[in-house]
C-alpha cells in the first residue's frame, strides 16, 4: 500500500516538474494568427511566409504544446492547442494540394463552412475560459468573432469584412501574445508582471 502512495507522489512530483506549454502554443498561435491577417487587412498578400510559420509554429509548436497539455492532464489545453494547430496545418495544405495533386482547391462555400465550423468550436471553447483567467477570454472571445467574420465575408464576397476581419485578427493575435508573454514573465520573476485577471472558482 506504501508502495503505491510512494508511485503516486513520485508521479505527482514529475508532473509538477514539467514546463508550462501553453505561451510556447499561444506564441505559435498569436504570431501565425498576426500574419496572416496582416494580409487579410491588405498590408502584403499571401505568401510562402505565412504557409511556412502556419506548418511549423502554428501548426506543429501547438501540437507539441497540445502533447505536452495531455501529459499535464489539462483537457481545455489538449483539446485547444491540438485543434488549432491541426487547423494551420489543414489551412496549409487547403492551399498547397491543389498544386500538389491537380484536385480543385476550395470554393468560396466550402471555406465559408469550413471558417463558420471553427468558428462554432471556438465559441463553444470559449465558455471554458470563463473558468480560467480575463486573458484567455479576449483570445478565444476575438477569435470566434474573427472565424465568424471569415466566413461573411467568403460568403459573401465583401473586401470590407474581409478587411475588418483582418483588423479583429491582428488584434487576437496580439492577445494571444500578450498571455503568453505574460505566463513566461510571472513564472521567470515568480510574480504578477502582466496581469492574466484569472477567474475566483468561488466567484
Amino acid at each position: 500500500m506504501s508502495s503505491t502512495a510512494d508511485k503516486a507522489q513520485t508521479a505527482d512530483s514529475a508532473l509538477q516538474k514539467l514546463a508550462n506549454p501553453a505561451p510556447l502554443g499561444l506564441l505559435g498561435f498569436g504570431m501565425t494568427t498576426i500574419l496572416l491577417n496582416f494580409a487579410n487587412a491588405g498590408v502584403y498578400h499571401l505568401d510562402t511566409t505565412i504557409l511556412a510559420m502556419g506548418l511549423f509554429y502554428g501548426g506543429m509548436a501547438q501540437i507539441v504544446a497540445g502533447i505536452m497539455e495531455f501529459r499535464k492532464g489539462n483537457t481545455f489545453g489538449m483539446t485547444a492547442f491540438l485543434s488549432y494547430g491541426f487547423f494551420w496545418e489543414t489551412f496549409v495544405f487547403l492551399l498547397v494540394l491543389p498544386a500538389l495533386t491537380g484536385m480543385p482547391g476550395p470554393t468560396s462555400t466550402s471555406l465559408a463552412y469550413y471558417l463558420f465550423f471553427w468558428g462554432l468550436f471556438t465559441l463553444a471553447m470559449w465558455f471554458g475560459t470563463l473558468r480560467l483567467n480575463g486573458a484567455l477570454m479576449a483570445v478565444f472571445g476575438t477569435l470566434w468573432v474573427l472565424f465568424f467574420l471569415l466566413a461573411i465575408a467568403n460568403t459573401t464576397g465583401n473586401a470590407s469584412i474581409l478587411h475588418l476581419a483582418g483588423d479583429e485578427g491582428i488584434l487576437c493575435g496580439l492577445t494571444a501574445f500578450y498571455t503568453a508573454v505574460a505566463e513566461v514573465l510571472n513564472e521567470v520573476y515568480r510574480k504578477t508582471v502582466l496581469p492574466i485577471w484569472p477567474v475566483n472558482p468561488k466567484a
